[in-house]
């Protein structure tokens, strides 16, 4: 027998009376769905026919999307603010300066702009890595027989046959299921798996979680059988729309990339007025050469122009994001390390980040027939104790609950062993098997609490065995209610003797003895709620967004203790939301429940457009829409699948939220002490282009030879301002809100602590070069004089700028070793520099007596040292204030009258 001949194209485009991909397969009755895939299921399609379809579907594989050439990646990358900056730098060094410099500079643009080009290929792996979810081959049908075919080759119509360890090659509405259950966690989120029931036909509006007669490409079934007609392949599947809802995200701008952007525009225009400032304040002021002063304009801006800003970002980010690997958070890309400082809200899955990704028994009633209990469960698993690892993830739940309880599973079910079996099916809701015991036959039921009890004659209890109530069974549908509102799946446990091998079914599952219920769930991991509650405190917003059910979501998020009086969104009541009402709507909600990729990646894109920073955190397939498109995506490394790995930014080893938590704080860390650097790196930028300009106004040399500068630039640009991430988190960081989004980089207190600390170091830098010169000592003395109370007093502007509010006496002086390193070396060459004679002819630098160490060292310390004292003031000030309130709350201070005593 043959199947009839369809028309590809019309199969492909819905045409007519024809499906399209789109077709609500769940919503169709079998004989329906055969006649419009026009197929039967016992003989499956021919090969020409299947040849016909593959030719109008395509192979059965995410296609990929056009890559852009590395030329284009390139031009992309080197857009960046920062690297235009360091362009246009080196081409005037080019002209102006000297050609190695030039050659220097376009090494380094190459070397970041590289790194970024090898980043920009994760999103191709991303959906590489989604047609590995398939097998090489599949089980089909066709022509009356079966056959493995390669997936590629499987076409709408095809007829598949599913085992247990199946991987689905292709969307699939079911036509027969006995026991199937399939894992569907990787796509939606639920955490135990699916049973499915090939006869239901749902209402169209029925959910993808809920779906129980259709089976999609990419999940796995974990125990029964099944045949069922392939109704989607490639990109017209579940697996390859989110594929292309994944290419269609745009990746969000880093705070970071949009700081420097403001900053590079701000160092621009800065740059380019000064250099035309100096010309002209040369020319009117004191009548210099048209040529010199130009020169000199064109050397303060190249002065001020920070090209190693760029390679001090990179090292930092760098150091941090070592710092993040040892704490188990790997940060594939380093702009997304800084992002973490500037989440508010965190977007989290439930399976295996709040949860510990495994089923765990929670209750068994009664409580008093534990053990008898335990060892029905044990003897009700159809296995003979050496598969173990294969069983049902409720199945390994009772035995290792069976284990903690002193009972041996393994010898168990060896000692008694299966004689028959009756699998699970979604029209029984119950399976059973009966064992040897002791020369005679006892069989071992579970399955849904209604289905057991239907069949249960006699209760056990206590004292034994007595007839089974109508009150009875009143108060144990009560107990299994109340256990799954709680979130809890519930099974009831059953058993009877046999003399004999029953022949069918109702014989063997009729006049049971109720046992009692087991309720399971995947528990919270013990970090996770100490994890929320410190995210909590700090400001940030923790939301869980699962495709599991409204009540099972709801039980973890008061586990965890998430904001317990918000209430849980379902997905259906989502999609009936415009993007402003679901804004409006995520003010109060902290759970979103059966939720599809599509409602992840809305409900994030509404949170960014409240202005909020989003991680999102997730392990399946159903999240790779969601993570590319956070400001940065947090994937599961142990479980997760290779798709939501690509599509993130950074990736767990231990898949704990705990580890997000700890990442936040590293972030915050990173944050601010990345802006201690850049803004220690800016005030030493900037009293250098000020120390240099005094000199030219007052007509004297330049205070620093050529090469000094050189060795100056090399010690503060690179050495001092990479050394800052090491630097400890200041007290309370944690407890304070994140930073806002919307604030700028270089803010008021940044550009007021930046330019006082620079005006300090040139106070002293200039009064001792000042000295020098007017008291008739000669420019060699004079600059070095100049030289080394610029290496002395940035030291000290260093160790001040560690912190922006704390005496170094609380911080530690010790605490930030890296530093301490750096100025024993630079105080080092200092010594070698001015006391070696070669050395000194080398660096343009001359021998000093008692009396000018006298003059540096003090000026330098006057010069940097006011910014710790007044931070002690500040500290003073802030203890005197908080006694005083202390005092006027107990009644001590500003009471007129006397306290009493309550």
């Amino acid at each position: 027998m043959t199947s009839a001949s369809a028309n590809p194209a019309q199969l492909e485009a819905g045409t007519g009376n024809q499906p399209g991909p789109a077709t609500a397969w769940h919503a169709l009755p079998i004989a329906q769905v055969k006649e419009l895939l026009n197929v039967l299921p016992d003989h499956g399609l021919d090969e020409a026919e299947a040849r016909r379809r593959l030719a109008a579907s395509g192979p059965n594989r995410i296609r990929e999307e056009k890559r852009e050439g590395i030329a284009e990646i390139f031009l992309e990358e080197i857009r960046e603010p920062m690297i235009l900056l360091l362009v246009g730098t080196a081409i005037l060094y080019s002209v102006w300066g000297k050609l190695s410099d030039a050659l220097t500079i376009f090494v380094v643009i190459l070397a970041l702009v590289g790194a970024e080009v090898l980043n920009e290929f994760r999103a191709t792996r991303a959906v590489s890595s989604l047609r590995k979810m398939a097998e090489p081959l599949t089980s089909v049908r066709r022509d009356g027989r079966e056959r493995e075919l390669p997936i590629e080759a499987v076409v709408p119509g095809d007829v598949l046959v599913i085992t247990a360890g199946h991987r689905l090659a292709a969307d699939a509405r079911l036509v027969e299921a006995y026991g199937l259950a399939v894992d569907e966690s990787s796509l939606t989120g639920e955490s135990v798996p699916v049973d499915k029931d090939a006869e239901v036909a749902l209402p169209i509006e029925t959910p993808l979680a809920d779906r129980p007669n259709l089976a999609y490409a990419g999940t796995t079934a974990v125990r029964g059988r099944g045949v069922a007609i392939a109704v989607a392949t490639g990109m017209a599947t579940e697996l390859g729309r989110i594929a292309t809802l994944s290419r269609q995200v745009e990746e969000p701008p880093t705070p970071l990339q949009r700081d420097m952007t403001q900053l590079a525009g701000f160092l621009v225009w800065f740059a380019l007025g000064l250099s035309v400032l100096v010309p002209v304040l040369g020319l009117v002021l004191s009548h210099q050469p048209v040529r010199q002063m130009v020169l000199t304009g064109l050397s303060l801006a190249f002065a001020l122009i920070p090209e190693e800003l760029p390679i001090v970002i990179t090292m930092v980010l760098g150091l941090g994001a070592y710092r993040l690997a040892r704490r188990h958070a790997i940060a594939k890309r380093l702009k997304a390390v800084e992002t973490l400082g500037a989440v508010t809200v965190i977007a989290t899955d439930k399976t295996g980040t709040l949860t510990e990704g495994r089923m765990q028994l929670m209750r068994l009633e009664p409580e008093g027939l534990r053990r008898p209990l335990l060892e029905q469960a044990v003897l009700s698993n159809p296995t003979d104790g050496s598969t173990e690892g294969d069983a049902d993830p409720l199945d390994r739940a009772l035995l290792a609950s069976a284990r903690e309880a002193g009972l041996e599973p393994a010898f168990l079910l060896r000692s008694h062993p299966i004689r028959t079996e009756f699998t699970f099916d979604n029209a029984r809701k119950r399976a059973s098997v009966v064992r040897a015991v002791n020369g005679t036959y006892r069989l071992f039921a579970k399955g849904a609490p209604e289905a057991i009890l239907a069949r249960s004659t006699l209760l056990l209890t206590e004292s034994g065995q007595r007839p089974l109530s109508d009150a009875d069974r009143a108060v144990i549908t009560s107990a299994a209610d109340r256990m799954a509102r709680d979130g809890l799946r519930v099974v009831a446990l059953a058993a009877k003797p046999v003399a004999m091998l029953p022949g069918s079914i109702d014989e063997a599952e009729e006049r049971l003895i109720f046992g009692g219920l087991a309720a399971f769930a995947d528990p919270p991991r013990p970090e996770a709620r100490a994890a929320v509650a410190e995210c909590q405190s700090a400001g940030i917003r923790v939301m869980m967004i699962t495709g599991d059910h409204p009540a099972t979501a709801a039980a973890i998020a008061a586990e965890v203790r998430l904001n317990q009086a918000a209430r849980v969104l379902t997905g259906s009541e989502l999609d009936r939301l415009t993007d402003t009402q679901l804004g409006q709507a995520l003010a109060d909600v902290t759970v979103v429940a059966r939720a599809t990729p599509e409602h992840k990646l809305r409900v994030v894109q509404a949170l960014q457009s409240q202005g909020q920073i989003v991680a999102v955190t997730g392990d399946g397939i159903n999240d790779a829409a969601a993570l590319a498109a956070a400001n940065i995506g947090v994937a599961m490394g142990a479980r997760g699948t290779d798709v939501a790995r690509e599509a993130a930014d950074m990736v767990l080893t231990d898949d704990n939220f705990a580890t997000v938590e700890h990442a936040v704080e590293e972030g915050r860390v990173l944050f601010a002490n990345l802006r201690k650097g850049i803004r220690y790196y800016l005030a030493c930028k900037v009293a250098l282009v000020s120390i240099t300009l005094l000199p030219v106004l007052l007509l004297l040399p330049v205070p620093f030879a050529p090469v000094q500068i050189i060795l100056m630039e090399l010690f503060m640009d690179l050495a001092a301002s990479a050394a800052f991430v090491a630097e400890p988190a200041e007290p309370g960081l944690m407890r304070q809100p994140p930073r806002d989004p919307s604030a700028r980089f270089m803010d008021r207190p940044m550009l007021t602590l930046l330019f006082s600390a620079a005006a300090g170091l040139f106070a002293a830098v200039s009064l001792v070069y000042l000295i020098a010169s007017f008291s008739g000592a000669g420019l060699a003395k004079a600059q070095t004089m100049a030289f080394v109370t610029w290496l002395l007093g940035h030291v000290m502007l260093a160790i001040n700028l560690r912190s922006d509010r704390e005496p170094m006496r609380r911080v530690g002086f010790f605490s930030n070793q890296a530093i301490l390193i750096w100025a024993g070396a630079v105080i080092a060459f200092i010594l070698i520099s001015t006391l070696i004679p070669g050395v000194r002819a080398s660096l343009k630098t001359a021998p000093l007596t008692g009396a000018d160490w006298a003059l540096v060292t003090g000026a330098a310390i006057a010069g940097t040292f006011w910014l710790e004292a007044r931070k002690l003031l500040a500290a003073i000030r802030i203890r005197d204030g908080a006694r005083d309130h202390r005092a006027r709350s107990s009644g001590q201070i500003g009471n007129d009258r006397p306290s009493t005593d309550s």
